[in-house]
This record gives structure tokens, sequence and C-alpha cells, in this order.
């Protein structure tokens, strides 16, 4: 079964794309390549099972089992060792992606609190975007009665884009199109 956001993309997006930029072939078209979920977890320094509460969360959340990510280096002055649990990420690829994708632009984003919007300036530079949650609990998959602590997280999506100003293109015909 394809995605809703998927087919959208095929059909609506790049036609707008490629004649917005002049693009020849469709291939030259900007696409999504993954996105990324990652979750610092500074307290798993001191209490090991919150990263075993995070990893189920963001299993939860994105639909693919999350890994727990491990310090590189000891660093002292924040009482860390090398090789402990300090965080938890997955990447998805796909089907999956553009299944979060279209979840977190029609459900998850309008749940926020005051929100006003995606920041235009959070792009780095190669037409990847960056944006940060505060709260897991915008996610309607997780029960707000078992989250053991609120934690924020960042969601890297990644394209193909060279630049920002195709990004940019990318990410508000995506949007327009969802919210339709």
């Amino acid at each position: 079964m394809e995605q809703r956001l998927k087919s959208m993309y095929r059909d609506k997006v790049v036609p707008a794309l490629q004649e917005e930029f002049a693009y020849k072939n469709m291939m030259e078209v900007p696409r999504l390549q993954k996105i990324v979920l990652s979750q610092g977890i500074g307290a798993a320094v001191a209490d090991k099972k919150l990263v075993d509460y995070a990893v189920e969360e963001m299993t939860i959340i994105a639909g693919q089992r999350a890994v727990s990510t491990r310090s590189k280096k000891d660093i002292s002055n924040f009482k860390l060792r090398k090789a402990v649990p300090v965080g938890v990420r997955v990447t998805l690829r796909d089907n999956q992606m553009y299944e979060f994708l279209d979840r977190l632009i029609s459900v998850a984003l309008p749940r926020i609190r005051d929100f006003k919007g995606i920041n235009d300036k959070a792009f780095d530079g190669r037409g990847n975007y960056t944006l940060g949650v505060t709260e897991q609990i915008i996610f309607p998959e997780i029960d707000i009665d078992k989250v053991s602590k609120i934690n924020g997280m960042d969601i890297t999506i990644v394209t193909t884009a060279t630049n920002d100003e195709e990004a940019k293109s990318l990410h508000k015909v995506l949007e327009g199109i969802v919210k339709k």
C-alpha cells in the first residue's frame, strides 16, 4: 500500500517544482532521503532506565525500532564515562518516512501550544531541515499517563536539494498539499 504523502509528492510536488526551477528531468527534482529522530537524555548518566523508556517511546512514535546512542569519550565535568548510553535515535526511510512526515504535519505540529509555523532559518545551507520539538507528548501515540519524563527531540529532514532555496520550496509545497 502506497502512502498518501508519497503519491501526492509524485503527482503534485514533482510537477510543481519542475515548473518552478525549470528542471529538464524529473530526477533533478529534490526529494526526501530520510528523516532522523534523535533525543539526548542528559539525566541518563544517573538513571539508566530513562534510556529504556526513551527507546520505547521513540519506537512507538516512529513505528520502527529505535537504538540508544553511547557517549564517545569521558567528560569529568558531566560525570560521563565512555560508552554510557546518553540518547536515542531512529532513521526513517521510504514508506515509514512519508507516513511519519504526514502524521507530523497534519496531527502532531498542530497540537503544539502556541504553534506559529516552522522556522525558515532552520535550514543548514545544504537543503536539510532540523526541527526541535520540546515535548514528545505532541504525538497522539504517546499515552500521557505513562510518560515518566517529558523530553524534547530533534527531527532532521534530509533532502537531495543542493541549496536552501530548493529545500524551502519542497517543504512549502509538501506542507500546502498535506494541509488541504
